[in-house]
């Protein structure tokens, strides 16, 4: 259950705020739509429930808000916009990378990529997939940690019919299973068709809190009601008219002598019915839903229409039991016959849902037939009106009994739900067109204990999952082997130099800065591609995920560090003979200082990134330390009013008085006179800082 208490944004300069004092409930086992026209706020207020925007109000999930919980990510599945992933990471590595962040399984991965139908596209790449299949993918990663709630924003958005109706099946499968889904929309209709309770939001205020009867009746968009028993005749003379002025007129038969019309006025239908002699006995508009025919979307005459006839579909209302559609009895409205066949094939890339759940507020669901024929008995002249964006029956709907037309969904009200605690998932409820059942993914049934190698797991598999940071590693290596070479022909440059291929001219050696741009990618691939930015339990600036990604941009530094030497001695002993390869004579010293350069601009890379949100800022924080920084604490420790640290490693030996075990005064020393270098204290100077900056911003974002 979600509760939302006196929700308000920040006021915009001189505008007022987009939401102010939004407050209504969503309750479990239910789905409750959050309608509003563009900039109603409903993006802002979602977010604002999910604290990823400063405001004012509270909202608890199921008795706690969202910063109190210990794993948010299991408590609130989570859709806004696109999939926000890295564009070149494959769709099964995405998922296997939260499942590390989320604490599950890494088979969960695979178990909601079958659920939603992209198991032939899980190794394709984000950047190619499709509106539909980005969307699947988004509910895929919502599905992930099996929570209890559901918060989508316009998850049917830009789709198409059938990919918005099997969004709204699985959305009515895990409210069915006494999960709470929350969805903003823009579409009244879409909102009445697949919701229990919609809010509706006006310039960022409620206007109205209605189920979902009450909503269609007041709320949906006027019609006029005609009564005529010539009603097949009427409705050929208004499309045909309709056409001829180019106007966009919606004609619904709903029963035999009834006609609903949208876009017409009482005025123009009864001048109609005048001027061809037809009988009326009821000319009146109406507000609501389309009466009997609800949930069926009429063939609109839209101008330069080239047939007269609307495609003839079945309209096959769901079952009670959440299985097969029943199909309904042949004798229903004229035009109406069901839809046995020519249902489009189910592929397992784009196969709906097999859950056909009952809603109290749709009376039919129909496919749209690919090849109409006309129906025995019904007037050729008359549009049909089809639902375009339900999901397809299959053809074993055509062996069900037509008595079976004759039972009416039961309300959702009436349906069993299964206590608050852990949904239990039922079995499939039907089969597809290919045979295989595809139920919403089985709960989580094994979650691992709190750990600190969760984020470790994440981390590496961020890093691993695209070629950016391998290439990055190539490419630092052929720079680092070419410029060896070319300084070993050029001359007069120190053996340790030649090793790292460090040019006199150059701020930082390649590795150097390859570390750095490593390092500034582990954290602003973060905030361009934000995967965890709606997940409060591991935010790019949570603490955990810091000393992670700190730890993994170490050793991968340290790799690049070793390799670059390697690579660089065996290319100057095949080039140049043994002479330049050797090892120098001080090499424990020269070493650890070479080590710690890498890692040093590697931090710095990570914790630049990571406080100013940008990948750019972050290297651009590692070259700085050489240009900028170093000539700064030079010029400090040359000064004539600050002492000179020469000597420090001795009077650092003699301020410890004692020896200690296995010689680590020595490693001391050696450590305290890199520091006092220059470059080493510019270094862990500007990590320092840098670090001090992260750890000052993550908690000036911690909710209140």
């Amino acid at each position: 259950m979600i509760e939302a208490f006196g929700l308000t944004s920040n006021p915009r300069k001189e505008l007022p705020p987009a939401v102010d004092d939004v407050s209504f409930e969503a309750r479990a086992g239910r789905v409750t739509a959050l309608l509003g026209a563009p900039g109603a706020g409903k993006t802002t207020a979602l977010r604002l429930m999910l604290e990823l925007q400063r405001g004012r109000g509270l909202t608890h999930f199921r008795g706690r808000p969202l910063h109190r919980i210990a794993h948010p990510v299991r408590e609130v599945g989570v859709l806004l916009g696109d999939v926000p992933g890295h564009p070149a990471r494959t769709v099964r590595g995405h998922l296997r990378m939260l499942c590390a962040a989320a604490g599950v399984p890494v088979r969960r991965a695979d178990e909601v990529l079958e659920a939603v139908g992209l198991v032939s596209l899980r190794d394709e790449r984000l950047g190619t997939l499709s509106r539909g299949m980005d969307r699947r993918l988004g509910l895929a990663c919502a599905l992930l940690a099996d929570p209890h709630t559901l918060v989508l924003d316009d998850p049917a958005g830009a789709l198409s019919a059938r990919e918005a109706a099997w969004v709204h099946t699985m959305l009515r499968a895990h409210a069915s299973q006494g999960g709470t889904v929350l969805f903003s929309t823009a579409d009244p209709k879409e909102a009445a068709r697949a919701a229990d309770h919609v809010v509706t939001l006006e310039q960022g205020r409620v206007v109205a809190d209605q189920e979902a009867p009450d909503f269609s009746r007041t709320r949906l968009r006027p019609r006029v009601v005609v009564r005529t028993p010539y009603a097949a005749r009427l409705a050929t003379v208004l499309t045909k008219e309709a056409r001829a002025a180019r106007r966009s007129v919606e004609i619904v038969r709903e029963g035999g002598n009834r006609l609903a019309v949208y876009g017409g006025t009482c005025a123009d239908i009864g001048d109609t019915a005048f001027r061809h002699g037809i009988l009326v006995h009821q000319l009146a508009d109406e507000y609501g839903d389309m009466g009997p025919g609800a949930g069926v979307i009429p063939v609109v005459s839209r101008p330069g229409s080239t047939h007269g006839r609307g495609a003839d579909t079945g309209s096959v209302p769901p079952s009670r039991d959440g299985g097969l559609p029943e199909p309904v009895d042949a004798s229903g409205p004229a035009g109406v016959r069901p839809a046995t066949a020519g249902a489009p094939p189910v592929t397992d890339a784009d196969a709906p849902s097999p859950h056909t759940h009952t809603h109290p507020h749709t009376d039919t669901l129909t496919d749209p037939d690919p090849d109409p024929e006309p129906t025995p008995g019904a007037d050729p002249g008359a549009d049909t009106v089809t639902h375009a964006d339900a999901v397809p029956p299959t053809s074993a709907a055509a062996d069900l009994s037509p008595a079976a037309s004759q039972h009416s969904p039961a309300p959702a009200a009436s349906q069993p739900r299964p206590a608050p605690g852990r949904p239990v998932r039922p079995a499939p409820a039907r089969t597809l067109a290919t045979g295989a059942a595809s139920p919403l993914p089985p709960p989580v049934s094994v979650r691992s204990a709190p750990s600190p190698l969760r984020p470790l797991r994440y981390e590496f598999r961020r890093a691993a999952g695209i070629r950016t940071g391998f290439v990055t590693i190539a490419v630092v290596l052929l720079v680092s082997v070419v410029t060896a070479v070319i300084l070993a022909r050029v001359g007069h440059t120190p053996q340790p130099q030649l090793l790292a291929a460090w040019p006199q001219e150059l701020p930082l050696p390649p590795a150097a800065l390859g570390a750095g741009l490593l390092g500034a990618l582990a954290s602003g691939d973060e905030f361009r591609h934000p995967a965890l930015a709606a997940d409060r339990g591991a935010v790019p600036r949570r603490l955990g995920l810091l000393v992670a990604k700190l730890l993994v941009s170490a050793v991968t530094a340290l790799v690049l560090a070793a390799l670059t030497v390697g690579g660089n001695a065996a290319v100057l002993h095949l080039f140049y003979g043994p002479e330049l390869a050797g090892v120098p004579a001080d090499w424990p010293a020269l070493g650890a200082g070479w080590l710690a350069l890498v890692v040093g601009c590697g931090w710095a890379g990570v914790l630049a990134a990571g406080v100013f949100r940008s990948t750019t800022a972050g290297l651009a924080a590692v070259v700085a330390v050489p240009v900028l920084v170093v000539p700064l604490v030079q010029k400090v420790w040359d000064g004539p009013s600050v002492r000179t640290a020469a000597g420090l490693p001795m009077r650092t030996r003699e301020l410890f008085l004692t020896t200690w075990p296995f010689g680590g005064e020595r490693y001391v020393a050696e450590v305290l006179r890199m520091i006092a270098q220059p470059v080493g204290s510019a270094l862990a100077l500007s990590v320092t800082a840098l670090l001090c900056a992260y750890l000052l911003m993550t908690l000036r974002s911690r909710p209140q």
